[in-house]
């Protein structure tokens, strides 16, 4: 059956182009629509993606697939995640190369801290979120090693917490258009909302996010981080070099993921089957 009507044609068009709106960036493309009863050509609206290069010191570091949008926050969150910074005094700058409508970040650091992780400049000793040939309890072995476990003291209302999860959508427009993007939300223990972002990918999201509040100086308040994706190690990884001990997603954590987490005395939560919450671990946190 020939689905095509025959005056078909595919269009692309990119809309909000400038820097002020590429968080909300997306393309329309035009397709067929396929039911038993008939087919029809409609528009439907894809989210976008595109390469970002992260340079520091003005160095290829990264490339990575991201929704345009939040490149500075995003490019910081990274950084943090991959222990280039620890703080924002860290670094001198994080511009974009040639104008805010390139996809080419630099991060300039101090010279101390250039000197104090030249390793990890190098990629000589830093485990990359895709290494391969190691097994688990490595991974957690080694990340144990430069990720020191997070303090008790925070406690979140779990009830709370949940009705957080379940208005995730109030924060992902681009998903509600495009039906293709992750969200990350970060709260204080009080349930105030710090940041959020959506992009194509998961990690993405959480780095954007991460980098909001770290930019804001307000990393320290970051208590509840709420995901629409599984919580996968990187994730983990991400959220304890964050120091956000509390994790509640839609998704399920893989087996990595707790095992990390209760290594580093974190808090994993994800929405059971039918209704409730599963706690997977550090449920001393919640009350």
């Amino acid at each position: 059956m020939d689905l095509l009507p025959g005056n078909y044609h595919l269009t692309r068009q990119l809309f909000n182009p400038t820097p002020e709106d590429r968080l909300n960036s997306f393309l329309q493309h035009q397709v067929v629509h396929w039911n038993r009863q008939s087919n029809a050509t409609l528009d439907r609206d894809l989210i976008g993606e595109e390469p970002l290069s992260i340079r520091v010191q003005g160095k290829p570091y990264s490339v990575v697939m991201r929704t345009p949008g939040d490149e500075i926050a995003h490019v910081a969150g990274f950084c943090l995640g991959e222990g280039i910074i620890d703080t924002p005094d860290d670094c001198t700058s994080i511009a974009f190369c040639d104008g805010a409508d390139t996809n080419v970040v630099t991060v300039t650091l101090k010279s101390s801290r250039r000197d104090a992780i030249s390793e990890t400049l190098d990629r000589r000793s830093y485990i990359s979120q895709t290494s391969c040939g190691l097994c688990g309890k490595e991974l957690v072995r080694d990340l144990y090693q430069v990720i020191h476990p997070l303090k008790d003291g925070c406690k979140i209302a779990l009830t709370a917490a949940l009705g957080c999860l379940d208005e995730l959508s109030e924060h992902q427009p681009l998903r509600r258009k495009t039906r293709a993007a992750h969200a990350a939300v970060i709260y204080n223990a009080d349930l105030t909302l710090l940041a959020m972002a959506e992009d194509v990918g998961r990690h993405n999201a959480l780095d954007k996010a991460i980098g909001k509040v770290f930019l804001d100086r307000k990393l320290g308040q970051a208590a509840l981080l709420i995901l629409s994706s599984r919580i996968s190690y990187e994730l983990v990884q991400k959220a304890a070099r964050a120091r956000i001990p509390v994790i509640l997603a839609e998704s399920r954590p893989t087996a990595l993921a707790v095992e990390l987490a209760a290594e580093l005395n974190m808090t994993l939560v994800s929405r059971a089957r039918g209704s409730g919450l599963d706690i997977f671990c550090g449920a001393h946190r919640l009350n």
